[in-house]
């Protein structure tokens, strides 16, 4: 258990999270391998909720997409 909160401290020590939180307004940028070739795919949203805390932090975005909400 404690090699988990170890790996999980080295990774947040040296990443830099963006900071938002549920009402914000953002883009998320995939990488997206198909075969031989690589595209990038946005996805633009309000933050719905936040749930967990650290590298196993979860969150949802939502979109209206044609009058249809897209999560």
């Amino acid at each position: 258990m404690d090699i988990i909160k170890e790996i999980s401290s080295e990774i947040n020590e040296t990443k830099q999270w963006p900071s938002f939180s549920s009402g914000d307004n953002i883009t998320v940028t995939y990488k997206i391998k198909e075969g031989d070739k690589e595209r990038l795919q946005s996805f633009q949203g309000t933050v719905i909720q936040r749930r967990g805390s650290g590298t196993t932090e979860t969150f949802t975005i939502r979109k209206m997409s044609g009058g249809t909400g897209v999560e």
